[in-house]
């Protein structure tokens, strides 16, 4: 359901909540490797995030990116709507144009539900609050 773009970007945006703020900003080619993403691939995705002021970034010989308390109040819908657009996940899974409730497809009904609550859990968690659970499980991002 989420493009390779969308899982790359929130595993970044994770990384960056639990190892980054304004006085420790992460470059691109130190997240890299621990989030096994392609260094260049990450970097288009994190100047997309950053322009539509979901992270912070700053220039310069102590720049890089980094999560401020604004940006650790955003959901992950958010990230998933700035990458893939709005519709990623509410668009048909067979990808019929004319689908929805009035005239479902074969799936529209056996994927609805599930669609609508992974939605709201994207909607309803923040970045900040995911880190921390990821702080106390040591949970790895990889």
């Amino acid at each position: 359901m989420l493009s390779k773009s969308a899982k790359y970007a929130t595993k970044a945006v994770l990384y960056l909540a639990v190892n980054s703020d304004k006085n420790h900003k992460v470059m691109v080619k130190d997240m890299s490797k621990p989030i096994n993403v392609p260094q260049a691939y990450i970097a288009k995705l994190l100047q997309k995030l950053a322009k539509n002021n979901l992270i912070s970034s700053t220039r310069g010989p102590k720049g890089g990116f980094y999560l401020n308390e604004k940006n650790r109040k955003e959901t992950i819908m958010s990230i998933i709507e700035v990458i893939d657009g709005e519709n990623k996940l509410t668009n048909c899974l067979l990808g019929l144009d004319e689908c929805n409730e009035a005239k479902p497809c074969l799936l529209h009904n056996l994927a609805s539900s599930a669609k609508s609550e992974l939605i709201n859990n994207f909607r309803s968690n923040c970045i900040g609050d995911i880190a921390k659970k990821i702080k106390l499980s040591d949970e790895i991002l990889k």
